[in-house]
C-alpha cells in the first residue's frame, strides 16, 4: 500500500499536539522518501515498523528552521545506530550549502568514525523540475514564493496514477496552480494570509483553479488560534472534499 504518512502538521511553531509540518513518501516497492525534516522523524517512524536503513532519500524544501532543524539530531542517530546505507538529500543550493556548512563547520561531521555516505543533489530553480524517479514515485519541483528559495512538489505514485501536490511555503501563485493542476490530492499551506504564505480561502482558490480533486491544509498557525475554522475558510473557495491534515495521519494513494 502506497501512503503518506503525516508527521508533522503545524507552521512556524508547534505545540504537544502538532509537530512542525514535515511527510513521509512509502511506496508499494519500498520507496520511502521523507520531505522536510523539522523535527527528528526516526522516533515517530518506529511506530510504524520503519527501520532507519529503509529511508532512501529526504527532500528539504528550504533553508527555515522550522523544516531543517532536525537534520543534525537525525543524522547523528542514523550514525549512533549503524546505518551504512546512503542517504540522498535533495534540495535547492540556498538550502543545501546551508545544510553542508552546518554539519561541516557546526556539528564536524567529518570526525564522525564510519559515517554513512550523504549524497546532495542540487536543483536549479526553476518550474517543473525532475527531482526523483525511482521504482514508486516521480517527483518534479516548482519555486514558490516565500521569504527564502523554496520549492513545492508535485508527486506521481506510479503503482496507482495518483497524482500528490504540496505547496509548502508559498503565497498562491500561477507556480502552485501548475503542480496541482488535476491532483488527486493538493497539500496546501494555511499559514495565513500575507507575504510569503496562503490563508485556507487562498489554497481553496489555488485548488479550484488546478481541477485538484481533494483538498487538505496542512502548515496551519495553532499557536494564535484555533485551526478548526479553516476548513470552512476553505469551502468557500473550494467545492471539492476538504479537511485539516493531523499529525500521524495516513493518506493512501
Amino acid at each position: 500500500m502506497t501512503r503518506l504518512i503525516i508527521l508533522g502538521s503545524a507552521s512556524a511553531v508547534s505545540n504537544a499536539e502538532h509537530d512542525n509540518t514535515h511527510f513521509l513518501l512509502q511506496g508499494d516497492r519500498g520507496s520511502m522518501v521523507l520531505v522536510d525534516c523539522g523535527s527528528n522523524p526516526l522516533p515517530k517512524l518506529r511506530r510504524y515498523g520503519i527501520h532507519h536503513e529503509q529511508i532512501q532519500a529526504m527532500i528539504l524544501t528550504h533553508f527555515h528552521p522550522d523544516h531543517v532543524s532536525g537534520v543534525p539530531i537525525m543524522l547523528m542517530q542514523l550514525w549512533v545506530m549503524g546505518r551504512q546505507n546512503p542517504l540522498h538529500v535533495y534540495g535547492l543550493h540556498h538550502c543545501l550549502q546551508r545544510v553542508e556548512t552546518l554539519m561541516r563547520d557546526g556539528f564536524q561531521w567529518h570526525t564522525w568514525p564510519n559515517f554513512f555516505p550523504v549524497i546532495l543533489h542540487t536543483l536549479p530553480e526553476q518550474p517543473d523540475t525532475p527531482l526523483l524517479d525511482d521504482d514508486d514515485f516521480a517527483i518534479r519541483s516548482w519555486p514558490t514564493r516565500h521569504f527564502i528559495p523554496t520549492i513545492g512538489l508535485r508527486i506521481e505514485v506510479k503503482t496507482t496514477g495518483t497524482v500528490v501536490g504540496y505547496s509548502c511555503d508559498t503565497e498562491p501563485i500561477s507556480h502552485i496552480v501548475e503542480l496541482a493542476r488535476d491532483a488527486d490530492l493538493l497539500l496546501h499551506e494555511a499559514a495565513g494570509e500575507g507575504f510569503g504564505h496562503s490563508s485556507a480561502a487562498q489554497a481553496g482558490w489555488v485548488a479550484t483553479q488546478a481541477g485538484a480533486r481533494r483538498l487538505a491544509l496542512i502548515h496551519y498557525n495553532v499557536r494564535q488560534k484555533d485551526p478548526e475554522p479553516l476548513v470552512n475558510e476553505a469551502r468557500t473557495t473550494f467545492a471539492g472534499p476538504v479537511e485539516r491534515a493531523e499529525d500521524f495521519q495516513e493518506f493512501t494513494l
